[in-house]
């Protein structure tokens, strides 16, 4: 369980300081046989800051409680 919660505590940190990513998504805007006209765009991933400061708080205390034992 340790481990676990110092990876959970890293990707906590992580999520709080890169707050999403984009990813380059094709869209096909005309195809009227042999043309075609496609368009790229970004598409946003992203997660709210306090969702990356719970899954750290979830680390600690996973830290903490096998230190216990």
């Amino acid at each position: 369980m340790k481990t676990a919660g110092w990876v959970l505590i890293a990707l906590g940190i992580i999520m709080i300081i890169v707050r999403g990513f984009s990813v380059p998504v094709k869209k096909n805007i005309v195809d009227a046989g042999p043309i075609q006209i496609n368009k790229t765009e970004n598409k946003w991933i992203g997660w709210p800051t306090y969702a990356g400061g719970l899954i750290a708080v979830i680390g600690v205390v996973l830290v903490v409680a096998d230190r216990k034992k």
